[in-house]
């Protein structure tokens, strides 16, 4: 059933505790937001959505987005991240369903950094086990398995915002960056900015004395980064550096890029001496409890997925995507959207009384041009459009500017003549027309 909103987006359902100047933002936009406390399961998220009628859905990284939640919820038409990552939506069902995701790909970067590196220095000193030794009543002032960071390599897996952002700071302090990118954007900038390339993630853990993990939850081919690191790859950690290597490892990206138990080896046989970890496999909807596989370790310190939870980041993020949302609903203008990063798409400024139409439509032969043709067929003028093509999901999204609006009939009519030409009874899986005032 193709979803046919009729403008500007009118209700947010609003989950995962949000900064609340969020909801200060949508106010002004128009937006009715519904906020909720409670953290919901996969369940609860679709009866709140199916019998809410909200246009939007506002969410962090826990809360599952399915396709059965998509089935349940007829009137979203697009779920915004109020974070970075985005492997806890279903994008393809999402593609499937016209609805699109956006995130906030910038405005945490800077508390994820200040994290890495005061774990690098915490580590480094064995920081968290003295504090709870001292607290306890011990006093060991030793200077065993205690180093400087500055001279060492920091070995990055990954160049994107943050991972670059980490390697500058890291920099200040003295230490020496190497780095592992599969893209060929990400390697010319590492090597323009004067750090050195591993020509493979062996050869990134054998030369690194620490390695920080800034991987997102899919690579460029969109195949999922799951066991990405191996047992084998904690065993080699700074095998090529001096025997008195610090041998840290920090991971603030992904929970399931290893398994906890190969680190948890690594850790036993000393290969890695001490890590910090603030993203698991498992994680709570809520404040918990949960079980946390590395209890156990001491030389492991946790943090509850916390690199973007500080005062400063999340009144960013919420000022970020409202903006990007009041572009969408306003005028069909794509920024963060996560099924093409960095895309910006929108059309020049049009003159009152025309209008805006906003499609998502499959990519199989014939559709674009039915959409097309019905446009004309209804005596409207296409004045101009862009488009893009999200080939690895299966959609397309064109956003046309004719000269006058369509009635309700002639959209439906849209989707009916991109069914007939495509044989596809899905071809156009959403239609927003917005009247330019």
């Amino acid at each position: 059933m193709t979803r046919i909103h009729p403008g500007r987006f009118k209700k947010a359902l609003v989950v995962e505790a949000p900064d609340p100047v969020l909801d200060e933002l949508l106010h002004a936009q128009g937006i009715e937001v519904d906020r909720r406390a409670t953290v919901p399961d996969e369940v609860q998220l679709a009866e709140w959505l199916a019998a809410g009628g909200h246009d939007l859905l506002f969410k962090r990284s826990r809360v599952p987005v399915t396709r059965e939640v998509l089935a349940a919820a007829p009137d979203l038409q697009a779920v915004v991240l109020c974070c970075i990552g985005d492997d806890s939506v279903d994008k393809r069902a999402c593609a499937d369903h016209g609805v699109l995701v956006f995130n906030d790909p910038v405005s945490n970067g800077r508390s994820v950094v200040e994290l890495v590196i005061g774990n690098l220095i915490a580590l480094s000193r064995r920081l968290y086990e003295t504090y709870d030794h001292t607290r306890a009543g011990g006093f060991d002032k030793s200077q065993n398995e205690r180093f400087e960071v500055r001279g060492r390599v920091l070995g990055i897996l990954g160049l994107g915002n943050i991972g670059r952002a980490t390697a500058r700071a890291a920099e200040a302090l003295g230490l020496r960056i190497l780095f592992f990118d599969t893209r060929a954007v990400a390697l010319e900038v590492g090597v323009e900015m004067g750090w050195e390339a591993a020509p493979s993630m062996e050869a990134l853990f054998r030369g690194s004395d620490m390695v920080s993990v800034h991987v997102s939850a899919e690579d460029t081919r969109g195949r999922s980064n799951r066991a990405l690191i191996t047992r084998e790859h904690f065993l080699q950690l700074a095998a090529d550096r001096p025997d008195n290597s610090p041998r840290l490892f920090l991971n603030l990206a992904r929970g399931f890029l290893y398994d906890p138990a190969d680190l948890l080896h690594a850790i036993a046989c000393k290969a890695v001496r001490r890590a910090a970890v603030d993203v698991y496999p498992e994680e709570p909807r809520g404040a918990g409890p949960w079980e946390n596989p590395y209890a156990q370790e001491p030389r492991v310190a946790t943090t509850p997925h916390l690199g973007a939870a500080t005062v400063d980041a999340q009144p960013r993020i919420a000022r970020r995507v409202a903006q990007t949302v009041a572009a969408f609903s306003t005028r069909g203008a794509l920024r963060d959207c996560t099924l093409r990063p960095r895309l910006n798409l929108e059309l020049a400024e049009l003159a009152p009384g025309s209008a805006l139409l906003a499609v998502v439509h499959s990519t199989v032969r014939g559709s674009r041009k039915a959409v097309q043709d019905a446009i004309f067929e209804s005596g409207a003028s296409n004045l101009s459009t862009v488009h893009q093509d999200f080939e690895d999901y299966g959609v397309a999204y064109d956003l046309l500017a004719l000269d006058r609006p369509l009635t309700d009939e002639q959209l439906a009519g849209i989707a009916a003549r991109a069914a007939a030409v495509t044989g596809e009874k899905h071809a156009v899986r959403s239609l927003r027309q917005l009247l330019v005032d």
